[in-house]
């Protein structure tokens, strides 16, 4: 394969994924056929399937640019200059807002990530796992700087994404939003004095 076919593959795979992301906004994942798809793109549903090969490959393809996007901004939080506590914080924040402004407002993708959560695709799993690695990544540098005292790296990391989870979760975000429970804030000071160095008795 020439390396313009493989461009060209490329962007007719990103267009497919743009036109459905848009259709599964507009009219819902369930309601959204490949045939849709492809008449959007002024192809035939059978070029659509050259570059993937159901309906749900299509709808991994989306919902993994959108949690990629919140990746990016997470490794750029973990990357930035300063403390440690005040980027965890910013992290925390920064995923909540934009999983919220993602899918909690617009009911049509609250029902794409509904679908994929309840079928475990794999997407899922590995973007839960890669927003435990970047946190991770935090903390290992506050335990590194005295900020925090963390005798297992990777507990600490999976205790404060389980601590986050109504904030992280789209299902849970939108769940528990007029249910009684600590804020954000509250929720991040909590897990941030946990990491945090014990005071000894002299």
């Amino acid at each position: 394969m020439t390396l313009i076919q493989e461009h060209s593959e490329t962007d007719t795979r990103e267009r497919i994924l743009v036109v459905a992301e848009r259709l599964f906004r507009q009219i819902g994942y369930q309601k959204t056929t490949v045939a849709d798809i492809a008449k959007e793109l002024r192809m035939s549903p059978a070029n659509v399937y050259r570059f993937f090969d159901s309906k749900k490959s299509i709808h991994e393809g989306v919902a993994r640019g959108l949690m990629g996007e919140v990746e990016i901004e997470g490794r750029r939080i973990a990357r930035s200059e300063g403390p440690a506590a005040p980027r965890l914080r910013q992290m925390m924040t920064t995923i909540n807002r934009m999983n919220t402004e993602r899918y909690v407002g617009d009911s049509k993708m609250h029902e794409m990530v509904e679908i994929a959560m309840q079928e475990d695709w794999d997407v899922c799993v590995a973007h839960m796992e890669c927003i435990a690695s970047i946190i991770g990544e935090v903390i290992a540098q506050g335990a590194a700087s005295g900020e925090f005292e963390v005798p297992d790296l990777q507990l600490a990391s999976l205790c404060a994404c389980t601590a986050m989870m109504r904030f992280f979760h789209p299902q849970m975000i939108a769940q528990c939003a007029t249910k009684p429970g600590p804020t954000i804030d509250q929720m991040i000071d909590f897990v941030i004095a946990g990491l945090s160095p014990r005071t000894r008795a002299n």
